[in-house]
């Protein structure tokens, strides 16, 4: 059965510039799939507390990464809950201080957590995490120990209700400012990788390996479809 469109509920409707938002659920899979740190917003102890972390996407279902010690994720299993992922795209500077702005991608989703705690959903998490963060590292690294998965902890949060924002473009003056003598632009933001740096007790010969030397090129695996990629191109997942 396929989701429902986005914003199709009261909560996750946008009341401000509704002609940002966006409806389909690619646009919902692009800004999770192009981002790296979530914001989890949960009710800890009777008080709101929002939190960054990893996370991953796997077709329809969020996995967010903790500690198995965070009260936070703990806090969140079978709870409602609130995630934001946003990418910052660039300063809009108007003619007027009213109408400066930002472009910008934003997604919120709202539903209830659910921890992990089957041995090999939890694997599949970590692994949807991992590959979301470092396509081929899963793989390339060596595999987690029981003691290690026992130290942590995962959400799963599906992606049925969700709202997506997005502005581009330049700057919305009042007509009568465009006469101003006064610059107005758009400021780009843009994010990249850099140069790999080894670790400093890195032994002598061991390279740098392609996936990691190429990340900057790579897709984020954050989706089923990028997965199975990897699993053709001969990654162990």
């Amino acid at each position: 059965m396929s989701l429902p469109d986005l914003s199709s509920t009261p909560r996750a409707a946008l009341g401000r510039h509704r002609e940002r938002g966006r409806t389909e659920r690619d646009d919902l899979y692009a800004v999770l799939d192009a981002g790296l740190i979530c914001h989890l917003g949960v009710i800890v102890n009777g008080a709101p507390r929002v939190l960054p972390t990893g996370y991953g996407r796997l077709g329809d279902l969020l996995y967010l990464h903790g500690s198995s010690g965070n009260s936070s994720i703990m806090a969140g299993d079978g709870q409602e809950i609130c995630v934001t992922v946003t990418h910052l795209d660039g300063l809009v500077c108007a003619r007027s201080v009213f109408n400066h702005s930002m472009n910008y991608r934003s997604a919120v989703i709202f539903g209830v957590a659910r921890l992990v705690t089957d041995p090999g959903e939890q694997t599949l998490a970590l692994r949807t995490i991992t590959e979301h963060l470092v396509p081929g590292q899963w793989s390339y690294a060596r595999q987690p120990s029981k003691k290690e998965l026992a130290a942590t902890s995962a959400l799963a949060l599906p992606l049925t209700e969700a709202s997506v924002k997005i502005r581009s473009g330049g700057p919305a003056d009042e007509p009568e400012d465009y006469a101003l003598d006064i610059w107005a632009g758009v400021v780009p933001v843009t994010t990249g990788f850099g140069q790999p740096e080894p670790d400093a007790v890195l032994r002598t010969g061991i390279e740098t390996p392609p996936h990691i030397a190429k990340r900057g090129d790579l897709p984020l695996a954050g989706s089923a479809g990028q997965l199975a990629m990897h699993v053709r191109r001969g990654h162990r997942l």
